[in-house]
């Protein structure tokens, strides 16, 4: 079945949010979610990283892994690409905007091990989208990602003001924040799907 590929890349920030459909890329997400600033940081680095990554594995699984009947080896090719980017990324981030590497602390290298990152290239050749497909659905992704993360952090804001019981302070109260985002989310399931 050919999809077309702004359907995939509409659905990948909506319907098919890494976060909210999939489940990956909780750890920064729930981590760095308290300010909004750092959140529209990390999520410019990880959609940056996502939409040049995507490509990139597109063409060394086809390309090079493929031919080469090395298919088994995608998962280390993968982490690979993935890690030497990010450090390239975290290099320009941290010459050309201190106070946001500051800020990012940890969670810029972490962005090598963000399984949403892994998770789109992996998906990609799952589904067997082509190149321009995969380029879009790796932008998606990570303005999907981008999106989700700085909508935490301005419901997280908000929250400061209001009088949340004292058990729930926290991760509780994010967990649940993050539950009822999901549920929003599912709620455009309906009008594209991706599989």
């Amino acid at each position: 079945m050919i999809v077309n590929p702004f359907v995939v890349f509409f659905a990948a920030i909506f319907t098919n949010n890494m976060i909210f459909s999939n489940f990956l890329g909780m750890c920064s997400f729930i981590a760095v979610s308290s300010d909004i600033k750092t959140s529209i940081g990390l999520g410019q680095a990880v959609t940056f990283v996502l939409a040049i990554t995507a490509p990139i594995n597109y063409l060394l699984y086809h390309y090079v892994l493929v031919p080469f009947g090395l298919e088994y080896l995608r998962y280390i090719v993968f982490i690979v690409s993935i890690a030497a980017f990010v450090q390239l990324v975290e290099m320009i981030v941290e010459r050309s905007f201190p106070a946001l590497y500051q800020s990012l602390g940890i969670f810029l290298p972490l962005i090598t091990v963000n399984c949403a990152i892994l998770g789109v290239s992996l998906f990609m050749t799952i589904r067997n989208y082509n190149l321009i497909t995969s380029t879009l659905y790796g932008l998606g992704s990570g303005l999907g990602w981008m999106l989700a993360i700085v909508a935490l952090a301005g419901i997280k804001k908000r929250m400061k003001m209001s009088a949340v019981p004292e058990g729930l302070q926290g991760p509780g109260i994010t967990l649940i924040i993050t539950g009822i985002m999901a549920l929003a989310f599912i709620g455009f399931s309906g009008i594209v799907q991706i599989s």
